[in-house]
């Protein structure tokens, strides 16, 4: 049996975002399947349009302003730029969550390509129930 990784997104802040990204790299760059479900916050960001804009979150304090500026100098890819490279190259498999979908009226075709499908919670703990680690961001 192939060994996975379970992330599960709520936050929409880039911080979180990317954190969970870096996560999910790490276990592609180990070998494991990655599954990600993104619920609430996050599943706005995953919009191909009208996605609020990602900020960082409050405890970056009075650092958010230098660390975005630092990372856009850097040139770090933002989070969904990494989760589409590391996609390329091991087995991701993002999800959206069907409740918050239907709360906020949002469709599949809504979504960036990224993400394979819209399902319930209770699919994505079935898949999840296996997983070597399961990680809530």
């Amino acid at each position: 049996m192939v060994e996975k990784i379970s992330i599960i997104l709520f936050s929409g802040a880039m911080d979180k975002l990317m954190a969970g990204a870096i996560i999910a790299s790490g276990a592609v760059a180990n070998g494991l399947d990655v599954n990600i479900f993104t619920t609430f916050w996050s599943l706005l960001q995953f919009k191909k349009s009208g996605a609020p804009k990602p900020t960082l979150s409050p405890d970056a304090g009075n650092m958010a302003d230098l660390v975005m500026k630092t990372m856009k100098e850097k040139k770090v890819p933002s989070w969904l730029d990494t989760l589409k490279q590391i996609s390329e190259i091991g087995n991701v498999t993002i999800y959206g969550c069907a409740m918050f979908a239907d709360l906020m009226g949002i469709k599949k075709e809504d979504l960036d390509p990224i993400v394979k499908d819209v399902i319930g919670v209770s699919q994505f703990v079935d898949m999840s129930k296996d997983a070597k680690m399961t990680l809530f961001l």
